[in-house]
């Protein structure tokens, strides 16, 4: 893992984490937006670092070196964890294992409901085609990938870490995925819980998981989206993104 960080480090912190087969500048916005106000830290997850090879173990692995990270750097307390997809499953592993503070916490498309064998096989299988080709710089793989998983201004950092990337990482992403299930921790710091999710292709998963989090965590708040598919907001307009998580976390009458 590498952190890379923007900003005054005497400001408050906000750590953001990306997704599967995502590269950490996908928050290039959001970075920008926030760096005058926070404190952002943003993970390049292992399995997604462009400088050097390095391997995924599972979302437990990941949460407890960003846990490391910030009891080292700021003595285990930051204000908020946004996470995408298997970044928000990492942020709430993290927001579950009770070792740091957490005052906001936002999980966008976050995956917390057990998929089947089948499915997870199924998912494994495409992932592993999709790097396989991706190395191989097919070009319709690659142009599908850029109208409907990253935009183009991202590829490139994308294929630089997924030339590196081992079919064990992307097996041990989406089995980590797709076995996990939260512990449903008590909330004893009061952290204040966003979901976003939207309603379009597999955010069956999102909603669902959405559901069982608000069950356990009444205080929860769910913003859904509504034609929206998996992170799409986050990754193809983050302005938008951006007004929703920033009026979360200054407490604003949207909410």
């Amino acid at each position: 893992m590498k952190f890379h960080t923007f900003g005054n480090k005497e400001n408050k912190v906000i750590v953001l984490i990306h997704g599967v087969f995502t590269p950490w500048q996908i928050w290039k916005t959001q970075i920008t937006a926030l760096k005058e106000k926070y404190y952002v830290v943003v993970p390049a997850l292992d399995a997604h670092i462009e400088e050097h090879s390095s391997e995924f173990i599972s979302i437990g692995e990941e949460a407890e070196q960003i846990e490391k990270y910030i009891i080292k750097e700021f003595n285990g307390h930051v204000f908020a964890v946004c996470g995408l997809s298997m970044g928000g499953a990492i942020a709430n592993r993290l927001f579950e294992r009770d070792s740091v503070r957490i005052e906001v916490l936002v999980l966008d498309g976050a995956p917390l409901v057990k998929s089947s064998v089948i499915s997870e096989k199924v998912m494994i299988s495409s992932y592993k085609s999709i790097l396989h080709k991706s190395k191989n710089r097919d070009e319709k793989t690659i142009e599908n990938f850029k109208r409907v998983f990253l935009p183009e201004e991202y590829l490139e950092s994308y294929l630089r870490f997924a030339d590196t990337m081992s079919d064990s990482s992307v097996e041990n992403m989406i089995h980590s995925v797709c076995s996990s299930e939260p512990s449903y921790c008590e909330n004893k710091n009061n952290t204040r819980i966003l979901f976003l999710h939207g309603t379009k292709g597999n955010e069956v998963y999102s909603r669902r998981s959405a559901k069982l989090m608000k069950k356990h965590y009444p205080e929860l708040t769910i913003k859904c989206f509504k034609g929206y598919k998996h992170t799409e907001l986050a990754v193809y307009k983050p302005d938008e993104w951006l007004e929703t998580a920033e009026a979360f976390l200054d407490r604003q009458k949207l909410f």
